[in-house]
């Protein structure tokens, strides 16, 4: 079946590798179980300019979008939401200033003038993962749970929950039906990938 605009749940799993960062994309069934992978995001590290590109699958022989960065390491940097086609989707940043306290995102869709700003849903888990940011504990992940809420004019756009655990995951609920799926599923990967840059 593949990504489809129908779908409104997804599973987002980080899988470490010694050179890049992969992420499985999966529906979520009515169960709540583990879907279909729908997407495969490849991120080499230490680039100077971020790109993400999402496969159909693990065999990276078919794009189905990308992400970049506009500028060389930037901490506001707009990202670009392509197309396989090179269609531009819309893009998302980083609002460095209000993420001094709470990560703060905007994400704009192609052609329209709006944009929904997206931000932790509990305050003081974002201060605690703040201050565990500086600790010397580099080993040891923050496993505590965070959320994100996306809105736009006061109504809800998407939500992207990250599950307890040591491995980063994420469920990504999507509750605008127009929201480009491939705009959201990028934004949940950055939640991750450039969360602290």
């Amino acid at each position: 079946m593949g990504l489809a605009q129908s779908q409104h749940r997804f599973l987002v799993r980080q899988k470490v590798t010694l050179l890049a960062n992969r992420y499985l994309v999966h529906t979520v069934g009515p169960d709540g179980k583990e879907g279909e992978l729908v997407a495969f995001a490849h991120q080499k590290r230490m680039a100077l300019k971020e790109h993400v590109t999402f496969y159909t699958d693990e065999s990276r022989r078919q794009v189905l979008f990308t992400f970049k960065a506009r500028q060389v390491i930037d901490l506001g940097a707009t990202y670009d939401v392509m197309g396989a086609s090179g269609t531009r989707l819309g893009s998302f940043r980083k609002d460095f200033g209000a993420s001094l306290l709470r990560s703060t995102w905007h994400l704009s869709r192609e052609g329209e003038t709006g944009e929904a700003t997206g931000q932790e849903r509990n305050e003081v888990v974002a201060l605690l993962r703040r201050a565990w940011e500086f600790l010397p504990l580099d080993l040891v992940p923050f496993v505590v749970p965070y959320h994100f809420d996306f809105a736009e004019g006061g109504r809800s756009v998407m939500s992207v929950d990250k599950l307890f655990g040591i491995r980063d995951r994420y469920v990504l609920d999507i509750a605008d039906p127009e929201l480009d799926r491939r705009l959201a599923i990028a934004q949940t990967v950055a939640l991750d990938a450039l969360q602290s840059r």
